[in-house]
């Protein structure tokens, strides 16, 4: 690993996106780039929403002193998005990340992962932003689509850091999990930790035994486990019961429109799961 993309809106999931950044650098001898973006979209919707609704004999100079006000918070937002990338440099840096770099965007936060994932090995996101709602689990907006987008691995990270210690791999046999095996296989990142696979259903096959003495032999101290029962059900307790610091899983198996009529376990795993996951596509 050479590169890790990090992202941060200054939401109460900063310093654990940075954090987790910072031991994945660590691990990988990676250096790291921090992403903040400006939402240009959305900082002028109230503009054009007012001045769409104004009459002319009363919008001339209303609507340049709006225009004022509108370019007044742009500017005090790229101020701010700026101290969040000093102070992001700096955290990584204490932390002993020994090249960091900054960039501030305006755009959308899914376009410009999608531009600058090419350069990255691991993409960092919060699991929520600035206006999810906490106290009903929702996600944040962004999250699944980054998810969906990235062809890159994609570290969410959960409200705080710990230390990781203990893997739990959602085991399911698909080509999503496969990945993620290859790269841990091929990856520093996980070398020396104690990983379980867990399967949820009745019998270990011959895929998991193989998977298994793969990570063993690249260094990771792996073991697996069979259990019945719905693999949101099974993953969470097993988190539980193992004291997982990181849940490893592939993402969106099937189609979405699939995913409309029934859900996703992807997506009800990242939102039920207090611990930080680690998704590949």
């Amino acid at each position: 690993m050479k590169t890790i993309l990090a992202c941060t809106d200054g939401s109460v999931y900063s310093a654990s996106i940075l954090d987790h950044t910072s031991w994945a650098a660590r691990r990988c001898e990676a250096a790291v780039r921090v992403l903040h973006v400006l939402d240009s979209h959305r900082e002028q919707a109230e503009l054009v929403d007012i001045s769409g609704a104004m009459g002319l004999d009363t919008g001339a100079a209303f609507l340049a002193e709006l225009a004022a006000l509108e370019e007044k918070k742009n500017r005090l937002a790229r101020e701010r998005g700026k101290a969040l990338l000093e102070h992001a440099a700096k955290r990584l840096k204490d932390a002993g990340v020994e090249t960091v770099d900054t960039i501030q965007e305006h755009g959308e936060l899914v376009e410009s992962v999608t531009a600058m994932e090419r350069d990255a090995d691991l993409v960092v996101i919060g699991k929520r932003g600035e206006s999810a709602d906490f106290a009903k689990l929702h996600l944040g907006s962004n999250l699944e689509r980054v998810i969906r987008a990235s062809t890159r691995p994609v570290l969410v990270a959960a409200r705080e850091f710990h230390p990781i210690e203990n893997v739990l791999i959602a085991y399911d046999g698909g080509p999503s999990i496969e990945k993620a095996i290859r790269f841990l296989c091929e990856s520093p990142l996980l070398k020396g930790l104690a990983c379980v696979l867990v399967h949820a259903g009745e019998m270990a096959s011959a895929a998991l035994e193989e998977s298994t003495a793969r990570l063993i032999a690249s260094g990771i101290n792996a073991t697996a486990e069979c259990i019945p029962g719905h693999p949101e059900e099974v993953v969470t307790a097993a988190v539980s019961k193992h004291r997982v610091n990181l849940v490893v899983m592939g993402a969106y198996g099937h189609s979405r429109l699939r995913h409309l009529v029934i859900g996703s376990t992807t997506t009800s795993l990242v939102r039920s799961c207090k611990v930080s996951v680690l998704v590949f596509r």
